[in-house]
């Protein structure tokens, strides 16, 4: 049995006091998305505790203009070069220092008034800007997995020796965290990660095969983005949070079960080696697991809507199926090859939703389509960083190249 060691707990004595007694500064990538701007939401509440300092966007320029308005921060990046100067006339009456493009994303980090960097991205992008944070000995609330699924032997070592760490803001690893909390003196014998089932739990196979775009991004618990919505969908979500959480809780791959839970009302849960378990409780509400990673140590007050036991007469439970929903059993695959297979994966699982969002590929070919490009990578087993970024690039265009010729 592992002893966690947790990379939120290596460091954090240290940094108690100075939270306890200043505003943390904030870099929020991604703040138009949905982690994003519920993470505003938080900040907004508590303006004694945080001040924003970064907020960054793909291509959402109006609601990126609209967020600095309000919250002012030292510096905005906004990365579609087409929407640099829609950006920067809007803010040019205000001192806010307007930057463009992945170079500025992964640079801006780096700032002197920056404590914690929230890292919303989608996919494969937050890994730069995530490894520059952590150079620059920043705090990091990592709501963005796949950088820890494409990379993350890579991080937690550097995070380790930068002295950083990882606060889990996806409400299962911040269940996790939460339950651990004075136990880290107790080695584990598993964690058991919930998973709502998306919206097609109890479908079979075959009846998957007319799915449509509409169907997919109806989640019945959560508000999400697209891309989230549809991995949520096919289980690829659960199956990123696996590979996660063995990074973020040093945990070997038996240690980490999965187990369909459709209230979403228990987060995830701990057991260990005396059989006694722990759960972390709650509504489906991700404000709750952001204000939690930005505020820790403290648990700040709230206005979010309390669980009342009488509204539930029931929480019920069920094992994953695996045959039907393959993507959750691919992450478990590529797990135990790992190296650079969970950066395939990821890479492929990538295009394969946007080809989906897309019209050009149906829902089962979404798994589909990650298996085959898996199955024609060569894992390499100690790959440095370079690795990890030609890995991605090779992953993408043959999962492209495959559909599209």
């Amino acid at each position: 049995m592992l002893k966690i060691k947790g990379l939120f707990y290596r460091t954090h004595k240290m940094k108690f006091m100075y939270f306890r007694s200043m505003k943390r500064g904030i870099a929020i990538l991604g703040s138009t998305g949905s982690i994003g701007t519920q993470a505003l939401e938080v900040i907004a509440a508590h303006p004694d505790h945080f001040s924003v300092e970064v907020l960054t966007a793909q291509s959402n320029a109006d609601l990126l203009i609209q967020q600095s308005i309000v919250f002012k921060p030292n510096a905005v990046v906004i990365s579609d070069k087409n929407q640099y100067q829609k950006v920067k006339d809007a803010l040019d009456h205000l001192d806010i220092k307007v930057f463009v493009g992945a170079d500025s994303l992964a640079q801006v980090v780096e700032m002197d008034g920056i404590d914690v960097v929230l890292t919303a991205l989608v996919g494969f992008a937050g890994l730069r800007p995530t490894i520059q944070a952590i150079l620059a000995k920043k705090q990091i609330a990592i709501a963005n997995k796949e950088t820890l699924v494409v990379a993350g032997e890579y991080v937690t070592k550097l995070a380790q020796e930068n002295g950083v760490n990882l606060y889990p803001v996806d409400s299962e690893h911040s269940a996790i965290f939460q339950c651990l909390a004075g136990e880290w003196h107790n080695p584990i014998e598993k964690i058991i990660l919930t998973a709502s089932g998306g919206p097609f739990r109890g479908r079979k196979r075959e009846e998957l095969t007319h799915i449509t775009k509409a169907q997919a991004l109806k989640h019945p618990n959560w508000t999400m983005g697209a891309k989230i919505t549809i991995d949520s969908a096919t289980l690829m979500n659960k199956g990123l949070e696996v590979i996660e959480a063995k990074w973020l809780f040093n945990l070997e791959p038996h240690q980490i079960d999965t187990i369909v839970h459709p209230q979403s009302i228990i987060h995830s849960l701990v057991q260990f080696t005396d059989g006694s378990m722990k759960a972390q409780m709650g509504l489906p509400d991700m404000k709750l697991p952001i204000q939690y990673a930005l505020g820790y140590p403290q648990r700040l007050s709230s206005d979010f809507p309390r669980f009342d036991f009488a509204q539930f007469s029931q929480l019920t439970f069920e094992k994953a199926d695996l045959e039907t929903f393959r993507c959750l059993q691919l992450a478990y695959d590529a797990m135990a090859v790992g190296g650079t297979m969970p950066c395939v994966m990821n890479a492929a699982n990538e295009i394969a939703v946007s080809l989906f969002l897309n019209d050009e590929i149906g829902f089962l070919q979404i798994g589909e389509l990650v298996e085959s490009v898996m199955q024609h990578h060569n894992a390499i087993s100690q790959p440095d960083l370079q690795d990890y970024f030609d890995t991605d690039s090779w992953a993408r265009e043959t999962a492209l190249h495959r559909i599209r010729g």
